[in-house]
């Protein structure tokens, strides 16, 4: 079903299978900086409720990528059941393809969008912190506040980003119309959080992460 709700909430069509949940190994791997980002409150709930926050890594052999459920930033500590496996998405028909025990992220189709455009690319890390979004706002890549989180206009404004600024070499980008949301991408998970903690602690735009 379609969900068109405000902020934490699903805005494309997600056709959930169920299915096994990922491997341990991917749930370890993203928990390694899930847990960091958590305690740092990047990641975690509104009052009310309301998660943020999300973590991606993509397979090496398929355009396949495994997400942090629908709702989890709730959720202390994750477990495989929390995890989604993105197989397809269609950005045109706003729909996402999704196997695990529960809806993908409600920023997949972002996260899709950033693969799509990096081939490298093998992670995607979206958190949210008012200070840094603030500070960071036009000063990294910064998509159009009329695109809103999860939506194709988010989708398209991060091919618009990699075709006319340096977010391919920045890595970190602003999110104008998602406030408090900023998002890194990396040829690894430790990749995309060095350069991400990186940035937030103010080395942008001297300094980045290998």
């Amino acid at each position: 079903m379609i969900r068109v709700i405000d902020e934490g909430y699903i805005k494309f069509e997600s056709h959930l299978h169920q299915t096994p949940p990922p491997s341990e190994w991917v749930v370890e791997e993203v928990n390694t900086w899930r847990d960091r980002l958590y305690a740092l409150g990047y990641i975690g709930a509104y009052e009310g409720g309301i998660g943020y926050g999300n973590i991606s890594v993509k397979s090496e052999l398929t355009n396949e990528f495994i997400v942090t459920g629908s709702g989890t930033g709730t959720i202390p500590i994750l477990f495989a059941d929390h995890f989604t496996r993105v197989s397809s998405f269609s950005i045109d028909a706003n729909s996402v393809v999704c196997e695990g025990q529960i809806d993908a992220s409600s920023e997949s189709m972002t996260h899709a969008a950033v693969y799509a455009c990096a081939p490298d690319a093998r992670a995607v890390i979206h958190i949210h912190s008012r200070p840094h979004w603030d500070k960071l706002l036009g000063k990294v890549p910064t998509t159009s506040v009329s695109a809103a989180y999860g939506t194709p206009e988010m989708a398209r404004e991060i091919k618009r980003l990699f075709d006319e600024t340096d977010f391919r070499e920045i890595r970190v980008m602003a999110m104008a119309g998602h406030e408090e949301g900023i998002l890194s991408f990396g040829t690894s998970l430790k990749s995309a959080g060095t350069r991400l903690m990186d940035v937030l602690d103010g080395k942008y735009p001297n300094q980045y992460a290998q």
